[in-house]
This record gives structure tokens, sequence and C-alpha cells, in this order.
């Protein structure tokens, strides 16, 4: 039997073969639309299965930026998470992306497990959302919370806020490679690998607020 998907991903490229080609390779499905025209008649019919769009700015016919933005503007997909791919790396231009409604901006050629990274963690934050909207919170989730002692959830929430496990370690007037077995204490109970995963599970769990 097929191992369940880890999510499905719509490539909007005009050379989707490399990321159409890698994904399945880590648990994804993957569907690809050679422009933006396409990747929008996809979300159309598709809009229900699809987690995840990866979007790719320069394209023929209707290029990334007006594809976002047409997105953002249906009713239907509005909360797909999108990640933009560009090969410009602009501050300026990963804003504007940003503004428009883009969850992530990824620069070309990226690294494939970092990119990884950022997909697995917009497709489990999106999941939280949905169960958060809809009073659902899990409750297994809850459970991993409450194993933390109170040092660990006082660390949690300080990464959670940005601090480095240098910070961390002198606000706390402990060695850092303490703050380092905490953490990996914390990535156990909760069941998560990294340091994001565990944040974006702190958020949704309201321990902390964004």
């Amino acid at each position: 039997m097929a191992a369940p998907s880890l999510g499905n991903i719509l490539i909007i490229d005009d050379n989707p073969k490399l990321l159409k080609d890698a994904l399945p390779m880590y648990g994804y499905h993957a569907e690809a639309a050679e422009d933006g025209l396409l990747g929008l008649e996809y979300l159309d019919k598709h809009y229900h299965t699809t987690d995840l769009v990866l979007l790719d700015i320069m394209m023929p016919n209707l290029d990334g930026w007006e594809t976002l933005k047409r997105i953002r503007d249906n009713k239907y997909y509005n909360t797909i998470p999108v990640i933009m791919l560009t090969a410009v790396d602009e501050d300026y231009k990963q804003i504007s992306g940003l503004k428009t409604g883009a969850d992530d901006y990824v620069v070309k050629p990226y690294v494939l497990p970092n990119l990884l990274a950022r997909i697995e963690a917009l497709i489990r934050r999106s999941n939280w959302n949905k169960l958060r909207n809809s009073g659902a919170i899990s409750k297994e989730a809850m459970e991993q919370i409450s194993k933390l002692t109170q040092r660990e959830l006082e660390i949690l929430k300080m990464v959670s806020k940005g601090a480095s496990n240098a910070d961390i370690a002198e606000k706390l007037f402990v060695k850092e490679v303490t703050i380092k077995t905490h953490l990996n204490n914390i990535y156990k109970k909760l069941n998560v690998e990294n340091r994001v995963q565990a944040v974006l599970l702190a958020i949704e769990t309201e321990i902390v607020k964004e």
C-alpha cells in the first residue's frame, strides 16, 4: 500500500519539470501548470484538494504577480499558501510579494531541503489554522504541549519570539549547551523535528501569540 501524500502541491512555472519530478520523491503529490492562466484554471477545478502553490514570477501569458493577486482575490481559494519562486534576490521585490499576499519567497537556485522545510511548515500551519478556525484544535497537540516542563515552556515562548540560543542562555544564566538540550527534549515531546515546527505548534495552540 502506498504511503499517504504529505500534501497536494500545484507548481505554476513555465519550467516545472525539476520540482514535479522531485516532490513525489519526498512524499508530495505534484501537479504543474506552465503559466498563470493555466494555474488559475486548475485551481478553479481543484482548489479544495490543493494544499500549497509554488508560483514562479517570470512566466508567459500571466506573470506571478498578477497570478498571486487573482488567487488572493478569489473567495474560494484565497487562503491557499503560496511560495513565490524567483531568480531575483532583491529585498524590495520580496517585500512587495509578501504585501501582495505571498506566504514565503524563495530565490533560485534554491536548496531543495530548504524549500521542502518551508513547504512542510506552511502546509502544517495551514492545516492548524483550519482546525483552529473550526474550533477543533487537536487534542493530541494540547496533550503534547502539556508534557513540557515550566522551563521548557519558558524556553519555547522565548524561541517563538525570535530569541537565539545564546540570548536565552544569557537571560536564564545557563550555558548555551543546556538550552540545546532543552530544545531537543522539547522537539521529542512535541513530536516535531526542528525549531520552526515547534514554534508553529506553539502559535497554533495559542501558547504564544503571533
